[in-house]
């Protein structure tokens, strides 16, 4: 799963591809919609890729964070996120994902997280082959250095 051509856009809903780039800006794609617009150097982009989660220990990428979400939901989507209460939101998550920073990690976090999940599950966009790889040859050398 390649999340850095999956970006966030500050202020507009949902998740969106990056399609091409022009001279000042980039041509994106909703995946909701379909519909193709230019995302220009004042809008905060951030890359899937980029995102990661603080947690008591060192931040968990957010891809590690779906593929926990996956395996917990068993490939399901979560229920509507936007209609869980901040308990049961905050249950969930730490379900998933038991050591994250409880003062930094905010509701609305956890919520975006779920939809940006349930999204990625709908347009079969969750491929996690590459994550399980890249995660063992990322802790097999530091497992070496460590004898």
């Amino acid at each position: 799963m390649d999340l850095s051509k999956i970006l966030s856009v500050t202020g507009k809903p949902g998740l969106y591809r990056m399609v091409g780039e022009a001279k000042n800006n980039l041509i994106i794609e909703s995946l909701v919609d379909g519909k193709k617009m230019p995302s220009f150097a004042h809008d905060r982009v951030s890359s899937l890729k980029e995102i990661s989660i603080y947690t008591e220990g060192e931040d968990v990428a957010l891809e590690i964070v779906l593929k926990k979400i996956f395996d917990h939901q068993e490939g399901k989507p979560i229920s509507d996120p936007k209609k869980m209460s901040s308990a049961e939101i905050k249950s969930l998550f730490e379900a998933i994902l038991p050591d994250y920073e409880k003062e930094s990690v905010y509701v609305s976090d956890m919520k975006k997280i779920f939809s940006w999940y349930n999204l990625l599950l709908e347009k079969e966009m969750l491929d996690f082959t590459e994550t399980v790889e890249e995660v063992k040859e990322s802790v097999e050398p530091e497992q070496e250095k460590a004898e």
